[in-house]
C-alpha cells in the first residue's frame, strides 16, 4: 500500500484532470462515492493501453468513472458495464452521455448476477473488471470468466482493502466476513491453474490476471 505521501507526490506528477473527469471527482468525494484510486487507476490504464482489448466487461459502474476513464483512452474499445442501484445508475448515464461515449459505453440497470446471461451475450470479452461487492468478488469471477479469451485479463480492484489483508486480527468486527473472503479469493486467484497473476500494492490494491491458454 502507498503511504499518503508518496501518493500525494504522484498525483503532483500526473497531468491535471479538467472537465467532466475532474467534476466526477469532486463529485464523489463529496457524496461517497466509491471511485477507483488514482494509483491503480493509472496502472490498469496503462496495462489495457498494451492489451487494447476489443470489448470490456466492467462490474460495477457506480457513477461511470472508471468506465468513461477506459473509453478516453482506448477509442476503439467498446464497455459494458452494469449497476445494481439505481441513483448511481443514473447518474451514471448522465455522465456517459455528457461525455459523448453513449455509443461506446453500455450501462445496464440491475444485478449482475440476475444479468449475467446478457452481459454474456456482448462478449466474449478480452478484459474483465470486478469492482463491485467485495465480498462477492469469487463469485463474480466463477460467473463471467468463461467469456474471457484466451490471454485477455481480469483486473480485480480494492483486493488489499485498506490493507485489512495482511493483518492477523481483523479488529473491525463489520469487515472481518468480507475481508476473508478477500484473502479466499487472493489465494484462488495466485493459485488458479489457468491465470498468471500479480497483485499490485498501489491504491487500494489491484490483482491482474492473464488467462492461459489451454
Amino acid at each position: 500500500m502507498i503511504s499518503d505521501h508518496v501518493e500525494h507526490y504522484l498525483e503532483s506528477l500526473r497531468p491535471k484532470r479538467e472537465g467532466l473527469v475532474k467534476e466526477m471527482e469532486v463529485y464523489a468525494i463529496e457524496n461517497n462515492v466509491p471511485i477507483m484510486e488514482q494509483t491503480s487507476l493509472a496502472v490498469m490504464l496503462q496495462l489495457l493501453s498494451f492489451k487494447k482489448p476489443d470489448r470490456i466487461l466492467e462490474i460495477g459502474a457506480a457513477i461511470g468513472y472508471s468506465a468513461i476513464r477506459m473509453a478516453e483512452l482506448l477509442p476503439d474499445t467498446t464497455i459494458i458495464t452494469v449497476e445494481r442501484d439505481e441513483t448511481r445508475y443514473r447518474e451514471a448515464v448522465a455522465n456517459i452521455e455528457k461525455a459523448g461515449y453513449s455509443e461506446r459505453i453500455t450501462i445496464i440497470y440491475g444485478d449482475a448476477f440476475e444479468l449475467a446471461d446478457e452481459l454474456k451475450r456482448f462478449g466474449p470479452y478480452q478484459a474483465l473488471f470486478i469492482d463491485a461487492a467485495k465480498g462477492q468478488y469469487k463469485r463474480f469471477f466463477d460467473e463471467f470468466f468463461e467469456v474471457v479469451e484466451e490471454q485477455g485479463i481480469v483486473l480485480s480492484d480494492n483486493i488489499l482493502f485498506r490493507g485489512m489483508v495482511a493483518e492477523e486480527e481483523i479488529q473491525e468486527k463489520r469487515f472481518r466476513s468480507m475481508v476473508k473472503k478477500l484473502r479466499h479469493y487472493n489465494e484462488f486467484l495466485m493459485s488458479h491453474p489457468d491465470l498468471n497473476t500479480t497483485i499490485y500494492p498501489v491504491g487500494d490494491g489491484l490483482a491482474v490476471s492473464q488467462r492461459l491458454n489451454s
